[in-house]
């Protein structure tokens, strides 16, 4: 999707597109309902993640800034589980960690950023398409073999029933 038909669907759903662009498809695990304040524990929880990695997430400048309550413990907001959705989601891409910085940094620049998020988001593409080609390519000789030993192991006990 080009930065104009995302602006153009944008308008036409009424979403912003810095919000879009900073969120991901809502999240699997259920979050409690009218609650948009979440300890480290429970983002553990609902994320699978470690609070190492968040802390980490937050340090090298992957998370955007984290409220703190009055005594200085991290909060969450739904935005934020959302941000690490994504992130998860870039990192099944394999993106580089330096990468999803990146884009972290000009997500925070702005909407003047948009052609060069385009471009490393199309770039991450490209290097998924081409992985799941390997992929497929890798699944076809996996299915040749099996089919191989499964018509051996016919032949094998015919051979052996009669």
């Amino acid at each position: 999707m080009t930065v104009m038909e995302t602006t153009a669907e944008a308008a036409e759903t009424g979403t912003s597109t810095r919000t879009r662009d900073c969120a991901a498809p809502p999240h699997r695990h259920r979050r409690p309902d009218g609650q948009d304040n979440y300890t480290i524990s429970e983002v553990v929880a609902f994320t699978g993640l470690t609070a190492h990695t968040l802390r980490w997430y937050e340090r090298i400048g992957l998370m955007p800034h984290i409220d703190r309550s009055h005594t200085g413990q991290r909060r969450y907001s739904n935005r934020d589980l959302d941000w690490l959705d994504l992130v998860g989601k870039l990192r099944l891409t394999g993106m580089p960690v330096a990468d999803m910085v990146r884009y972290a940094e000009l997500v925070r620049e702005g909407d003047e950023t948009y052609i060069a998020r385009f471009e490393l988001l199309e770039a991450t593409r490209r290097d998924v398409k081409a992985r799941i080609a390997e992929l497929q390519d890798t699944l076809a000789v996996l299915d040749h073999k099996i089919s191989f030993y499964a018509d051996a192991g016919r032949a094998l006990a015919s051979e052996r029933s009669r």
